[in-house]
């Protein structure tokens, strides 16, 4: 076999899920460790696989993938927003990792936002301070593109020479917070809507205001950046520029809890309160609803005037875990081997959590009323599924109607087919990469 990108990708050969599954820095620390591996040349891994076995090939082609699909994309600081009070929690400048497109992709923009949570009251958001999810001053240096970042074209077809920016979350608010007071006594910047408008204001700048097409993305909390920023983005962005957003496991739903608490809602209520996010929510729900109300993509999706795309599990286990069967719903821990991996549920427990789903598609397709919108919901035990190329793109990535999540959102971005894929219930894939956690 001539090992290559490509023949890793079609015989059959795939990169393990445990090694692409995780977060960024124990992604970082594999691909720290890979390349020690740079010197060995391809006939090198042939002639060991001949020698070997078949065992091999997953290692040949992680090795060869990890190479391909990954690059070190260095870190900006936006230095020009800390005068405008765009800072995060700390008041250290927000910050962005940019890769330029190329060729025919010079003029399109894909800004994807990081996730990561929230923080509702002062102590959990000074925990923030002390790492990435507060301070620009410990994030890393460099991190690696791949998924719907990466920049090869057989592992990202549709936007792999697109300008490719993943804009740090380092605010707890979604991007959404303003509160100009600063309490002395511990420092905190509630100031996440601000950091939104200077970042795209600095890309704008460098050349983002001659955008021929433009995508605004983002993962979990930053998949729900991106929808409640999605107009605010297309507002911002020259009149002919062919704007869209896409969310990935952004649609968290105001459902209750095995207990019958409204846990989630009372939650998103104090972010939106502490961080002063009301004036940078969407008027169109803010004019109607609460302001913690409109933190739930279901009271805007339906109002939105740019096309959007949302990419979800419908099990996904972010919201399995903390909106369907948090700790505090749960005292006896009885779902708490069922929250580390789909298949440790009971069948009582499956059957609450294809309640959910149901509940989940009723809210979802309530939204979906535009034409212009499109949506991909799999069937999986997940959360986030575009940032990691084995679920975005790859020889077994997740598919419902034999369609990937990276040619679902291409076919919908270009208008090449309407795209809303809705899968059967659990386990009727077995495509999916189900998420399975650790016992701590």
């Amino acid at each position: 076999m001539q090992w290559s990108e490509k023949a890793c990708f079609s015989e059959g050969n795939y990169l393990p899920s445990e090694i692409l599954v995780g977060n960024e820095k124990k992604k970082q620390a594999q691909l720290t460790a890979f390349k020690h591996f740079d010197f060995l040349s391809h006939s090198t891994f042939r002639m060991a696989s001949a020698r070997i076995g078949q065992w091999l090939s997953p290692l040949v082609c992680l090795l060869i993938l990890l190479k391909a699909e990954s690059h070190p994309v260095e870190l900006t600081l936006v230095q020009s927003a800390v005068a405008k009070g765009a800072v995060c929690l700390d008041g250290s400048p927000p910050a962005y990792h940019f890769d330029k497109g190329f060729g025919a992709g010079i003029n399109n923009w894909l800004v994807h936002i990081e996730g990561g949570g929230w923080c509702k009251d002062v102590e959990s958001c000074v925990e923030r301070t002390k790492n990435f999810r507060g301070s620009s001053k410990h994030m890393e240096k460099t991190i690696s593109f791949s998924g719907v970042l990466g920049k090869k074209e057989t592992l990202n077809p549709d936007f792999y020479n697109w300008n490719r920016i993943k804009v740090r979350y380092c605010d707890g608010s979604s991007f959404t917070g303003d509160v100009e007071a600063v309490n002395p006594a511990t420092n905190l910047h509630f100031r996440g809507g601000r950091v939104f408008l200077a970042v795209i204001d600095d890309l704008l700048a460098k050349g983002m205001m001659n955008a021929k097409n433009a995508l605004l993305s983002g993962c979990s909390a930053g998949g729900l950046a991106s929808i409640l920023q999605c107009d605010n983005f297309r507002s911002l962005l020259p009149a002919g520029t062919n704007v869209k957003c896409l969310a990935d496991a952004g649609y968290f739903i105001n459902a209750k809890s095995i207990s019958g608490s409204q846990q989630i809602e009372a939650f998103y209520s104090q972010v939106v309160a502490l961080h002063g996010s009301a004036k940078h929510l969407p008027a169109s729900c803010t004019s109607r609803l609460n302001p913690g109300l409109c933190f739930f993509p279901q009271n805007v999706v339906p109002t939105l005037r740019t096309p959007i795309f949302l990419v979800n599990a419908a099990y996904d286990s972010w919201q399995i875990k903390n909106i369907l069967a948090p700790s505090a719903a749960d005292p006896k821990g009885s779902w708490k081997s069922c929250k580390m991996g789909i298949k440790n549920c009971s069948p009582a427990q499956i059957q609450t959590m294809q309640d959910y789903r149901t509940t989940f598609l009723n809210v979802l397709n309530g939204g979906l009323t535009s034409p212009s919108h499109g949506a991909f919901i799999d069937s999986c035990y997940a959360h986030c599924q575009i940032g990691t190329q084995e679920t975005w793109l790859a020889a077994d990535s997740p598919v419902v109607g034999k369609t990937t999540i990276a040619k679902a959102v291409g076919d919908w971005y270009y208008n090449r087919s309407p795209s809303k894929k809705i899968d059967c219930p659990y386990p009727c894939n077995p495509t999916c990469k189900n998420k399975e956690f650790g016992s701590s």
